[in-house]
């Protein structure tokens, strides 16, 4: 009974919330040829300084309690499989009583995971939520200033843009442009684990 609760994987749940739906309509553009950009609003919610910073600050929050979890999973696997190994060689009322506590602490389980999953989601979305709203306005900021008066979010499942010049792609832009406003450092990098040393000629395996 194995359980993964990788935090980053929330993001593939879709609780990011949308600015843009949630901004009054700007007021019509003056006649004339259409400039249009194309950006990946969650991508770039996502990857700003800031957004990053904030889910490896949610991971460290809540490393703890997913230990914890794998720890009693590894201890219910274990006792299930002393139970197997052992079960004839146990009295009727002692495998059943060892089964009674294993299907209990699976139960215990079960629920904490859920618990953690619905309050891990929660922050998620409210810190997306937040994010996204100011993400957007740096955008709409940015758009009035290199005179597009169109931009389509390429990241909805439902887009309707089928093909897009790379040159049109706005998305780094806005990350880059944010970033520069927020004043949020880019995150460190976790240093590379060191390669094995080689083996000398004719040594032995």
């Amino acid at each position: 009974m194995k359980r993964s609760l990788a935090i980053i994987a929330l993001l593939a749940s879709g609780f990011l919330l949308s600015a843009a739906a949630q901004t009054p309509a700007a007021p019509a553009a003056p006649a004339g040829p259409a400039k249009i950009a194309v950006v990946a609003f969650e991508v770039a919610v996502a990857q700003t300084n800031e957004g990053q910073r904030n889910f490896a600050d949610l991971q460290k929050k809540y490393a703890p309690k997913e230990a914890e979890l794998k720890a009693s999973g590894e201890e219910i696997d274990k006792l299930t499989d002393e139970l197997k190994a052992q079960g004839d060689k146990l009295s009727m009322a002692e495998r059943a009583s060892r089964a009674a506590t294993i299907d209990e602490k699976k139960k215990v389980l079960e629920r904490s995971v859920t618990d953690l999953r619905t309050d891990a989601n929660q922050e998620v979305q409210e810190m997306l939520s937040a994010l996204a709203s100011k993400v957007y306005d740096v955008l709409a900021g940015y758009a009035r200033q290199q005179g597009y008066t169109l931009v389509l979010d390429i990241a909805q499942q439902q887009s309707p843009v089928l093909y897009a010049q790379p040159s049109i792609n706005i998305t780094k832009a806005i990350i880059d442009e944010y970033n520069q406003k927020s004043g949020v450092p880019a995150p460190v990098a976790a240093p590379a684990a060191p390669k094995p040393a080689a083996k000398a000629p004719g040594a032995a395996h």
